[in-house]
């Protein structure tokens, strides 16, 4: 039987030989059983970016279903899940749940090439959630293959937990035909069941609350085991629609897959969330086996995100006393590019012939104009000065508000803005960066700027807590010394760009050569930590006990964002954040393009320069200032960029 040893983006293509020790290991009563696994495909159907409006080679499952045939045409036993984050991602998923109506009875466009690729099972990802349960519920009931999920609840009102019922079946027994060694054919009963981040509660609270409750993914997984085993269970999969985390455990993390790897009975893992890869990383943790793909143990895989990736894990199967037990196993990546981006996987025909309707009306939709813009509008360097890109949002969502708040109580309480530039490279790769020319400004364009499906919300805070909200975001930098020599990387790349609010509104420095005050998490790390300094409102320091209402989006709004939780009213709109830049847009007509530097870092005693990538067509973007250098070819595609901070003196 053939395998596919660890091939993550930046490798070639796998190779298809089984190592030896792992057939040396084989009985002639031994199952070898291949689970192909999918992940975070966020409606990526096509290998279409309908931002740069092109075919692109470095996604789309499109490409990924060429390489699950291939993947089966090697093996004598497959099974195919997918684990979650599907309906929503790109302009395709907001065409369908917005445009273009899905209908009753109608197969959504995912569905409509997943049949093709005949999948056994999958669960839902945090995304599903994003459109409302009504439009959830239309599109799961006509889904061609069952979903699972242990954690996710109908919330019934009542205190008591022993009688809640699940949103959607916990698991399945699936029963499969297989070959062994010799040959003979057996039945395999497969258990597969789900699980999802708990956190979908507060991100999208608007749409669960009084609706929908979670539980903790281990226990959730935990309680099913023993029921699963009832059912005839002979194997447990585990589709994880959260991290592979860190190895201590703590109730209702929302990243779990580690504690899962402990948990008995669980024989594989398909993962994703983090839009990351295994085997490939988390080699520090403990119990990590890069060469195998397992963790403690169990065979896990995180194929990436957008059908970027194929999760292959190749299980041998043997009986022990009547038990069905998984005696050896290799899992592996297979990627659809290579390093250098050319393609190791065509597009599967029939899948683009599925799509087509829908992928064409994406198309004629997100090409429709709203305006014009005077200069090109980039994220390219948002995270190292205020950034055009990120005003827009920010400006629109002020805009949006000072309306509905006509008339109101609160009509003459401070407004500020928050915004973040969600396209900033990191760990969606060197081409991850909004870039709009000047002249028309397209749907394609705002989508761009935007997202995600959010609706505009906010939150009432005082100056302290503003403060706070700016300390968190602060987050995104290294601690810089000042007195070192030579150039300093200066972001944090752990730190997810998307929680890097800028507040529009005040004015404020980020001192980066101080400690951070707080982790990704929001966790208090040093708390007489103080990067930004001189923050202002209406050129004197803020009165930190003074109210704000500060403009964000609903997921910000229901979260616990330092700053944030402290607030003591929230607001959620019906209107989505993308939808208000549009109306901004167009009441403007012509819009230009310039941040306002509301905010900067602050002077350091001598010259430091620090260093951070961004795409390398980024050198033909440089500002005019001169305090951003390109500095050549970084790793993975990106470019690297040298910037010299403020100095005391100037």
């Amino acid at each position: 039987m053939a395998l596919s040893v660890l091939a993550t983006p930046a490798m070639g293509s796998a190779v298809d030989a089984a190592p030896k020790e792992h057939k040396d290991k084989q009985g002639k009563h031994d199952v070898e059983l291949r689970i192909l696994g999918t992940t975070d495909i966020h409606t990526h159907l096509v290998n279409y970016d309908y931002y740069k409006d092109a075919e692109t080679n470095e996604f789309g499952l499109a490409k990924t279903a060429t390489l699950i045939k291939e993947a089966r045409a090697e093996a004598k036993n497959t099974l195919l899940f997918d684990n979650g984050d599907l309906i929503q991602g790109n302009p395709l998923g907001d065409y369908k749940a917005k445009v273009d109506v899905l209908e009753d009875g109608e197969l959504h466009p995912v569905f409509q090439a997943m049949e093709l690729l005949d999948y056994d099972a999958a669960t839902l990802g945090n995304h599903e959630f994003n459109y409302g349960m009504d439009y959830l519920d239309e599109v799961l009931d006509d889904a061609p293959f069952p979903y699972v999920s242990a954690n996710v609840f109908k919330d019934d009102g009542d205190d008591n937990p022993k009688n809640d019922k699940t949103y959607i079946k916990p698991y399945q027994i699936i029963k499969k035909k297989v070959v062994d060694e010799r040959g003979k054919k057996k039945v395999l009963r497969v258990g597969v069941i789900g699980a999802v981040a708990p956190q979908i509660t507060q991100w999208d609270k608007a749409h669960l609350d009084g609706k929908i409750i979670t539980k903790d993914i281990v226990k959730s997984v935990e309680e099913n085991i023993p029921k699963m085993k009832k059912d005839g269970a002979d194997l447990i999969i585990v589709l994880a629609h959260s991290g592979v985390g860190d190895a201590e455990y703590a109730e209702m993390e929302e990243n779990a897959t580690y504690d899962l790897t402990k948990v008995k009975g669980v024989d594989a893992i398909i993962t994703g969330h983090n839009h990351l890869t295994f085997p490939g990383g988390f080699k520090d943790l403990p119990g990590v086996d890069t060469e195998k793909g397992t963790i403690n143990g169990v065979p896990v895989v995180m194929p990436g995100n957008w059908g970027n990736q194929l999760g292959v894990m190749d299980l041998t199967i043997t009986k022990v006393k009547g038990d069905w037990k998984v005696k050896d196993s290799v899992s592996s990546l297979k990627p659809i590019m290579d390093k250098d981006k050319n393609s190791l996987a065509e597009p599967d025909p029939a899948v683009l012939a599925a799509v087509k309707e829908a992928h064409e009306g994406t198309i004629n939709y997100v090409r429709q104009a709203v305006g014009t813009t005077t200069a090109d509008i980039h994220s390219y360097f948002a995270l190292v000065q205020d950034d055009p890109s990120i005003q827009i949002v920010t400006n629109a969502q002020k805009w949006y508000i000072e309306k509905q708040l006509q008339g109101t109580a609160d009509e003459n309480t401070p407004i500020l803005s928050a915004g973040a530039p969600f396209k900033a490279g990191g760990r969606n790769g060197a081409s991850y960066y909004t870039y709009i020319p000047a002249g028309e400004i397209a749907i394609k364009n705002v989508s761009d700027l935007y997202l995600y499906p959010n609706t505009v919300a906010t939150v009432k805070v005082t100056g302290a807590d503003v403060l706070e909200w700016l300390e968190m975001s602060a987050g995104q930098f290294k601690q810089i010394d000042q007195n070192a020599s030579g150039v300093q990387p200066l972001v944090n790349t752990d730190f997810p760009t998307y929680n890097y609010d800028v507040i529009d509104g005040v004015t404020y420095e980020i001192d980066v050569t101080e400690p951070a005050k707080y982790d990704k998490d929001g966790k208090v790390i040093n708390a007489d930590a103080n990067r930004i300094k001189n923050l202002q409102y209406n050129g004197e320091a803020i009165d930190l006990t003074q109210q704000f209402i500060v403009v964000t989006n609903n997921y910000r709004a229901s979260g616990k964002f330092p700053g944030v939780r402290n607030n003591t009213g929230v607001e959620l709109y019906p209107d989505e954040n993308r939808q208000a830049i549009i109306d901004y847009i167009r009441e403007l007509g012509t819009i230009d393009p310039s941040a306002d530097g509301n905010w900067t870092f602050a002077p350091v005693g001598g010259t430091v320069d620090v260093s951070f990538d961004s795409s390398v067509n980024a050198k033909d973007s440089l500002p005019e200032s001169n305090v951003i250098r390109y500095d050549g070819v970084s790793d993975n595609g990106f470019g690297r960029y040298v910037l010299q901070l403020p100095t005391e003196q100037q």
